[in-house]
């Protein structure tokens, strides 16, 4: 048999169908048979599985903060890149238990690389930043840039 491709919903969310919804959906999404009698499975080929980690994205006066559940994920195993105008978060969650696929009633956790790029709405200093965990929760603190602040120098006699 082959591949069933993931739908846009199931890539988005990291979600995945059971087994049986699979089967059902399988009728519709049959290969097309190429004049030669094979068939031609060429749209069963996807990119590399990567879910999208779901965040949200607010911010105060002073700072924009990104929220994002992160559960099952070791420290070491989340890289955070940021610049003045963008944050990525790249990750990994890996699976304990071997379960095949038959043997699953429903599916839904993502397991597996994630990551997920966030242009901002402003300038932030990225020096300043500060990444938080917490029973799961991943709260990235990022301080805007004051651009009406004015730094006052002081000159030294050498």
């Amino acid at each position: 048999m082959f591949k069933n491709k993931r739908s846009f919903f199931e890539r988005i969310t990291g979600s995945i169908s059971s087994f049986n919804d699979r089967e059902e959906n399988q009728a519709s999404n049959l290969p097309v048979e190429t004049s030669n009698g094979h068939h031609d499975a060429s749209w069963i080929k996807e990119d590399a599985e990567e879910g999208e980690l779901a965040v949200d994205v607010f911010q105060t006066p002073t700072e924009i903060v990104i929220k994002a559940m992160i559960s099952g994920v070791r420290p070491e195993d989340l890289n955070i890149s940021i610049t003045r105008e963008m944050v990525t978060i790249k990750g990994k969650r890996e699976e304990t238990e071997t379960v095949t696929g038959t043997d699953y009633f429903h599916q839904e956790l993502y397991w597996g690389s994630f990551s997920k790029t966030i242009l901002l709405p402003s300038e932030v200093e990225p020096e300043e930043a500060e990444a938080i965990e917490r029973h799961g929760l991943l709260t990235i603190r990022l301080p805007k840039v004051d651009r009406a602040r004015i730094q006052k120098l002081k000159v030294r006699s050498v």
